[in-house]
């Protein structure tokens, strides 16, 4: 029991740490999936679900150069943004719901929850995820 609140705690701290160290320019993310689910349901847009991991390589280059890089930037207010690291308990229980099997991972959902893209797996450029971010935005309007 006792290593069991030793690792849920470890966990918990990074996941804070985690969240907290978005560099400047980051879109507002939420840490929480059942939150950006309610948020794209309250707000109609669509959410924007990357799963990731401190020990992620991949991920980490993401978070730092693309995410608040100034091409997506125009995006920031187009979606509903979720930053969900895999080693925090309830983020890894999504994740496997989900049936997911690696990080980088990031799910595209309409406001009621239907899956509308996936990115699966490594960094892109800035101008890539743009064409993914706009790709997603058509179909979401079609909906």
């Amino acid at each position: 029991m006792k290593k069991f609140v030793l690792i849920f705690t470890a966990a918990l701290v990074a996941s804070i740490l985690n969240a907290a160290d978005f560099p400047a320019g980051s879109p507002k993310f939420s840490t929480s999936h059942d939150t950006v689910t309610q948020a794209a349901k309250e707000n109609g847009k669509p959410a924007l679900i990357v799963f990731s991991a401190s020990w992620c390589g991949p991920c980490q280059e993401m978070k730092k150069n693309v995410y608040p890089s100034a091409e997506v930037k125009p995006f920031h207010d187009k979606f509903n943004w979720a930053y969900l690291d895999i080693d925090v308990p309830a983020n890894q229980k999504v994740f496997e719901g989900l049936k997911l099997e690696s990080v980088p991972y990031i799910l595209f959902m309409d406001a009621s929850g239907k899956k509308l893209d996936v990115q699966d797996g490594g960094v892109e450029t800035s101008k890539e995820f743009v064409a993914k971010l706009e790709g997603v935005l058509k179909k979401a309007s079609a909906h």
